[in-house]
């Protein structure tokens, strides 16, 4: 069976979500526009047709458009289809889906959790990869010092930081680097520049 797609809107624009027999293959952050959206999702999934969503799939819409409207919602009941995933990464997934909506961990810190010191940088490249963000919510996972770290979904650092300020919003935590807000991405430098290298 060939994948499926529907498009949703949420607080932070069009967004889509790609399923197939065994749960959700992907999740598409928003781009410029619907059309950019529907664009982004064929080309990663190029045999997949917009569909009605089931109700498994219309649960995880719901969760994820109420999570983006500043509600805390818990995302891990959302059936994924790990098919060809290597099994760091799953395990990195699985770490990351047990943050709750308005916290973070480093990425040293998830690679302590798998009981793996030492592989920071293989968790980064993990979570870059990662094709269910929001579901799997790799914005929560900083670098060391409270930096951003790197966000390879459309928008990049802008849409990690505005996912985090979504889910911070009037959540009375214990003090972070969120004590400051609105978070913000620092300025893009002039390509060529060696300090534009962006470290997880």
């Amino acid at each position: 069976m060939d994948p499926a797609f529907a498009l949703f809107d949420t607080a932070i624009g069009s967004c889509a979500i790609v399923w197939g027999e065994s749960g959700i293959v992907g999740v598409g952050l928003p781009s410029e526009s619907q059309a950019s959206t529907r664009a982004q999702i064929t080309k990663r999934f190029p045999t997949a047709a917009e569909a009605p969503p089931s109700p498994g799939i219309k649960q995880a819409i719901d969760d994820i458009q109420a999570l983006l409207h500043g509600e805390k919602r818990d995302l891990t009941a959302a059936k994924l289809d790990l098919t060809g995933i290597p099994d760091f990464q799953r395990k990195v997934y699985a770490a990351a889906r047990a943050i709750p909506p308005g916290q973070t961990l480093t990425y040293g810190e998830i690679s302590a959790k798998l009981n793996a010191p030492g592989t920071a940088r293989a968790v980064g490249q993990a979570l870059g990869a990662n094709p269910f963000p929001i579901i799997v919510p790799c914005h929560r996972i900083l670098a060391s010092g409270g930096k951003a770290g790197g966000f390879s979904a459309p928008g990049g650092l802008d849409t990690k930081m505005r996912l985090l300020n979504i889910e911070r919003a009037g959540a009375p935590l214990e003090p972070s680097l969120f004590d400051q807000l609105p978070l913000s991405a620092p300025p893009r430098r002039p390509r060529g520049d060696p300090s534009s290298f962006r470290r997880r």
